[in-house]
């Protein structure tokens, strides 16, 4: 392994902290956007039936916070459950956004370690070619191993930039992908939400705010 990376000449070291950073974030990433940790999938029927039994009160309100980006999105609705509508959704969208950042938090990185990995082995394939010619101009066109060093950067540098890009962008488009299923989802539980709070309030008799 250490003669590969030494055959790869010096960009092989970013190459391979673009590994380790890009290991790092898909596997935090895998960890914390669980279906189970960001939408608990008995949470939305248990705060219907506490809206429902008008049991919410600030400590209901705090525990749901705690819960999941999905509790987190549900507290903001019924910590404005009692004004009008479009205010409630103006509440929830405006929390939803944040849930949404944190939910995208480094996948911005790994996206720019994906493009930014193959250029890096593009560079490292220039050096390659450029000190294989600098052998060549020293006279050493007549002896193969004088080349043999510039053409080993060449190709080890762009292969290793390859098997780097390839899986991190694999990675990105799903992790993409599945952060946009979550906050479609999310958006289906705030629409729920306000439907949940208005019919309460309509059974109760409170009067439609204005």
């Amino acid at each position: 392994m250490w003669e590969i990376v030494r055959a790869g000449g010096p960009l092989m070291w970013p190459i391979i902290l673009c590994s380790i950073t890009a290991a790092a974030i898909v596997l935090e990433r895998l960890w914390t956007l669980q279906d189970r940790r960001v939408l608990p999938r008995e949470l939305p029927q248990k705060v219907w039936q506490l809206i429902e039994a008008n049991q919410v009160n600030d400590k209901v309100i705090a525990a749901l916070e705690q819960n999941s980006p999905l509790g987190r999105l549900l507290a903001a609705g019924l910590a404005n459950r009692h004004r009008p509508r479009e205010i409630l959704m103006e509440r929830l969208e405006d929390t939803g956004r944040h849930v949404v950042y944190e939910l995208e938090r480094f996948l911005n990185t790994l996206g720019t370690i994906a493009g930014v990995s193959p250029l890096l082995g593009l560079l490292g394939t220039v050096t390659g070619i450029i000190r294989a010619f600098n052998a060549i101009q020293a006279g050493g066109m007549g002896d193969p191993r004088v080349l043999s060093g510039g053409i080993a950067e060449a190709l080890v540098a762009t292969a290793a930039g390859l098997c780097v890009a390839i899986p991190s962008l694999i990675a990105y488009r799903y992790l993409r992908g599945k952060v946009d299923r979550i906050v479609v989802e999310m958006e289906k539980q705030a629409m729920r939400m306000a439907d949940v709070v208005e019919a309460a309030d309509a059974r109760v008799g409170r009067p439609a705010a204005a």
